[in-house]
């Protein structure tokens, strides 16, 4: 069964950084392309980063471009987000997903398999 299980998250202050790692279940990761997505209080889940399953191109959201930097362990099978210079509007709750072609988009509802999520908050 495929499992996500996302850690690193917590409270930081604007300014300061975080990692996050997504650990899946042996094997979970394959050719897959694997993703991060996060949701704010009361918005709608959002596109972040994403990363082909070579770990050879990446995407990421013009908000955290330049900020942010997703790389992958396939021999692992878990993928990481660095987020440097963390703002007020990155508080959310982060997810990672595991695409279900070898290629990330930004659509939702291109993941089959989902993390539990971890809250990442910062403050001002």
């Amino acid at each position: 069964q495929v499992q996500l299980v996302e850690s690193g998250g917590g409270v930081v202050q604007a300014g300061e950084s975080l990692r996050l790692s997504c650990a899946g279940s042996i094997g979970t990761f394959g050719d897959h392309a694997m993703s991060w997505f996060r949701q704010g209080s009361g918005k709608e889940r959002e596109f972040v980063t994403g990363i082909r399953w070579t770990g050879t191109n990446t995407q990421y959201a013009d908000s955290v471009k330049g900020r942010f930097t997703i790389t992958r362990d396939n021999s692992r099978d878990t993928v990481y987000l660095q987020m440097n210079n963390l703002k007020p509007e990155d508080t959310a709750i982060y997810y990672c997903a595991r695409a279900r072609g070898v290629i990330p988009t930004r659509t939702y509802e291109y993941y089959d398999y989902w993390g539990q999520g971890t809250q990442v908050t910062v403050s001002s």
